[in-house]
């Protein structure tokens, strides 16, 4: 495909020639398999390899945006390790890296892709940008991890010889972020993007509201951050982000692929708007700001027509700055209203999220009242064949399922006895328990084809840093995002143990901070 290149590696620090020989010379013995993460559907490695140097450019179709933009990420990935200042220039596809946009390829799906290394360069062919953007991952994955080192010193990246067909087996394949019991920065959450990207994760559900704090700018509503941004869990600053802090994440999201689902909780886990805003509360007194732990305490006044044009404001705003088609309403442990007043909100609730162009996910708790064609059930209490019961009729009324199983994947759950930071109240949910298990199996009655994907949730009771956060998430979420994109015959407990040991590297390179659990065999 002889296209212009999106950017040309400059040899500013040529390669001594001896390395680049000894480097292939090595390649020529057996070649261990690739520690890729999530396992692609089709892989076959040989022995050799492709060498990236500061003179590998990576080729794009003219024209392309989209295609353009998943090149100028990869350029950014393997610029610092060879060194190269990127510029525009002409050439062909030999010794490149070639990012191929294939309509036709439709077996590949909308975000599949094929990877082709050989001696000659690589090739990733996929018929939409996600699917390039993926397979730039595993590129990333077969390229050794001091490439992730921004000020390393430069060197050639050997890429072994093989072949790779992959896609997806959910659509919805998620993490969720809790910045309301504990504010995180703007900068904080593009790192979570970031580190969610790596594993093809590709729905980040933020969790803006709850009794600890409001944290997004609602246009008309200043008293919803000027009061409830200032508190959190303990007693901290708290903080929110404005309508221009929350378009940048959803940006930055989009550029990775990755689609924001806001969550506003209501009716209940609500002390903080009420706190912010007095006419939410039947009596019309606001309540005390509130910074602990506890849950189920608080409501929103469901029969108040003040409430549901607050409601209709904050679904604007949101749906407004959200491109992604989803708004969470959350709907979970709502104990101080009758099951008739919580009838009666949802259904109200459900109309403002349509009105303004959204499709409604919540909690599922939401199971229980007449849903929407379209809504999303997002299980979290599926040990009760009550909660089964309820979701496999409001699936076969039309709903769909995200599964969230607070007893396998709440990452802020403690993944064992020893760990300092997390909640227990779920049991504890150690590498395995996330991992080995069939999202097809879990609830009777609701088939696979009914489930979007799997989210795994990460409260912030206990989680004050970004460093605290990602303790809690790794290894447990790379193996989560395994259980969502690989299919279930090429899923194995020993072998994501050995890829799940091979990250440690990479995570070091990149700085995170994750739990070195006993059940992954780390190399010493």
């Amino acid at each position: 495909m002889p296209t212009p290149p999106i950017a040309q590696f400059r040899p500013a620090l040529a390669f001594p020639l001896g390395v680049v020989l000894c480097l292939l010379l090595a390649a020529g013995g057996a070649v261990a398999q690739p520690a890729i993460l999530p396992a692609p559907v089709e892989a076959a490695f040989s022995a050799g390899s492709f060498v990236v140097t500061t003179e590998t450019p990576i080729v794009v179709p003219p024209g392309d945006a989209e295609a353009a933009r998943v090149g100028q990420l990869l350029d950014e990935l393997i610029g610092p390790a060879v060194d190269g200042a990127p510029a525009v220039d002409a050439g062909g596809a030999v010794g490149a890296i070639v990012l191929d946009r294939r309509p036709d390829r439709t077996d590949l799906g909308a975000e599949g892709y094929e990877l082709e290394v050989t001696d000659r360069g690589v090739t990733i062919t996929a018929p939409e940008a996600a699917g390039l953007f993926y397979g730039a991952q595993t590129l990333r994955h077969l390229m050794p991890p001091h490439v992730e080192f921004t000020a390393a010193l430069p060197r050639p990246l050997p890429v072994p010889l093989g072949r790779v067909v992959d896609r997806p087996r959910f659509a919805w394949r998620g993490a969720m972020l809790d910045v309301a019991r504990h504010f995180f920065s703007v900068d904080d959450v593009k790192r979570f993007v970031d580190l969610m990207a790596l594993y093809k994760l590709n729905r980040l559900h933020l969790h803006l509201s709850d009794d600890q704090g409001w944290r997004v700018e609602i246009p008309g509503r200043p008293a919803l951050t000027d009061v409830g941004g200032r508190t959190e869990v303990g007693d901290g600053q708290g903080g929110y982000y404005t309508v221009a802090d929350y378009a940048e994440i959803v940006r930055y999201a989009a550029e990775r692929f990755v689609v924001v689902v806001p969550e506003i909780d209501v009716p209940g886990h609500t002390n903080a708007a009420l706190a912010s805003l007095p006419e939410l509360t039947c009596d019309g007194v606001a309540p005390a700001p509130y910074t602990g732990i506890r849950v189920g305490f608080s409501a929103v006044c469901v029969e108040k027509e003040e409430t549901y044009a607050f409601l209709d404001d904050v679904v604007g705003a949101l749906a407004r700055a959200t491109p992604g088609p989803y708004l969470h309403l959350g709907g979970d442990e709502v104990k101080t209203l009758s099951a008739e007043q919580y009838a009666a909100f949802m259904a109200r609730a459900q109309q403002i999220v349509a009105a303004h162009g959204k499709r409604f996910v919540g909690w599922d708790e939401v199971a229980e009242v007449p849903l929407q064609p379209g809504a999303v059930v997002q299980v979290w209490r599926p040990q009760a064949p009550a909660v089964a019961a309820s979701v496999a009729e409001a699936v076969a009324g039309g709903a769909a399922v995200v599964l969230s199983p607070s007893d396998r994947i709440y990452l802020d759950m403690k993944p064992d006895s020893a760990a300092v930071l997390g909640l227990t109240w779920a049991g504890l949910n150690g590498v395995r328990d996330s991992y080995d298990w069939d999202p097809a199996a879990l609830l009777p009655g609701v088939p696979e084809a009914s489930v979007l994907g799997i989210e795994a949730p990460l409260w912030s009771e206990t989680l004050g840093t970004l460093s605290d956060v990602t303790l809690m998430a790794f290894p447990r979420l790379a193996a989560v995002a395994e259980l969502a994109w690989s299919p279930q015959a090429v899923r194995s407990w020993p072998g994501v143990r050995r890829r799940l040991a091979a990250q440690a590297p990479r995570w070091t390179a990149l700085g995170v901070t994750f739990d070195r659990s006993a059940e992954v065999p780390w190399e010493r």
